[in-house]
């Protein structure tokens, strides 16, 4: 079967495995469309993200969608050969009681495309993988294949408002328009945000956000965000200028939401404001279980799927990286297998 891997830093190719061998209980499916998330550029650019370094061949891709291969059993439902599925990618670690509601957070979990341990967790970018029937997920009828792959990115963003309390009636600022903050944008308009504004350094994301139903786009290279002014703030580009202009833009006793990753060093942040305007700042890590709410929200919100702007099959797989990595020309880039 064919596999896309990285090897290390610069380093990847379209190779020729052995099918996969399911272990008790798993069951065999056919990965069909696969998003190229950040994690995965760094991989290739850098042999790393943070500490998971690449320590032997990787197969990358954790936003996957593609179809039964066999007949399932999953909470008493029987799920036929050939159903359209998604997959959640983790494997919940250690269980802690005083964060029981929290399993996303939980040591030594696992996720699909990592090279957090050894041996790597194996990725989606692949023709046959083997997963457990507890992370399927039934992609709705009028929800494609190719729209399927957005349920785990746009799960990331519905975390974020989960753990902040919603965004009903919210003022939202969504900081950062790459494939998580126009998703972020999305889901805040598909769940009753009063007013969506969302901001980037460049024009191109700006321009598709627009296709969301957002209210407002800033561009930060030649305006200021307006001070005081948001109940919400999602801030998804992890720069810290951005999240120096968040702490300023936020309304009184507004929260914050780190969604976007930031590099392991000491940066310079100006958090002045978060006394005087009792500001909650809380950070967000992937997500617990809602991909499920994402998956309705693909469902009815047929606009989230413009997030989507390029798909190359896997013979095509260096052209998809280096379009992925050009925020002027993409958004979510998908590998078709």
């Amino acid at each position: 079967m064919k596999a896309i891997v990285i090897s290390g830093k610069e380093t990847i190719d379209l190779k020729d495995l052995p099918t996969p061998e399911k272990k008790s209980g798993e069951v065999i499916f056919s990965p069909k469309y696969i998003g190229i998330c950040g994690s995965d550029l760094h991989y290739l650019a850098d042999g790393s993200v943070g500490q998971s370094v690449i320590r032997e061949p990787l197969i990358p891709g954790h936003e996957i969608s593609g179809v039964l291969d066999e007949t399932v059993i999953v909470n008493g439902e029987t799920i036929p050969a050939g159903t359209n599925i998604t997959v959640h990618p983790a494997t919940f670690g250690d269980k802690q009681d005083r964060l029981a509601e929290r399993p996303e957070i939980w040591p030594n979990g696992r996720y699909l495309g990592s090279a957090q341990y050894l041996p790597h967790t194996q990725g989606g970018m692949v023709e046959k993988m083997a997963i457990r029937p507890d992370q399927i997920r039934i992609v709705p009828n009028n929800v494609s294949l190719k729209s399927a792959a957005l349920a785990e990115p746009l799960a990331v963003g519905l975390h974020a408002i989960k753990l902040a309390g919603g965004v009903k009636d919210k003022r939202v600022l969504v900081s950062g328009a790459g494939p998580i903050g126009l998703l972020a944008a999305g889901g805040a308009v598909a769940l009753g945000a009063s007013n969506v504004t969302i901001s980037d350094v460049l024009s191109a994301p700006l321009e598709r956000a627009e296709a969301l139903g957002v209210n407002h786009t800033i561009n930060v290279a030649t305006d200021n965000l307006p001070d005081n002014e948001f109940d919400l703030i999602l801030e998804c580009s992890g720069a810290s200028p951005a999240i120096s202009a968040a702490f300023k833009s936020a309304a009184l006793g507004a929260t914050i939401m780190q969604v976007g990753m930031m590099i392991d060093q000491n940066i310079s942040v100006n958090i002045s404001a978060i006394n005087g305007k009792e500001l909650t700042y809380k950070g967000s890590f992937r997500f617990n279980d809602e991909i499920d709410l994402a998956l309705d929200i693909l469902s009815q919100n047929p606009a989230i799927q413009t997030v989507v702007t390029q798909v190359f099959p896997a013979s095509d797989f260096r052209e998809a990286f280096a379009i992925a990595k050009d925020s002027n020309q993409s958004a979510k880039v998908l590998i078709e297998m």
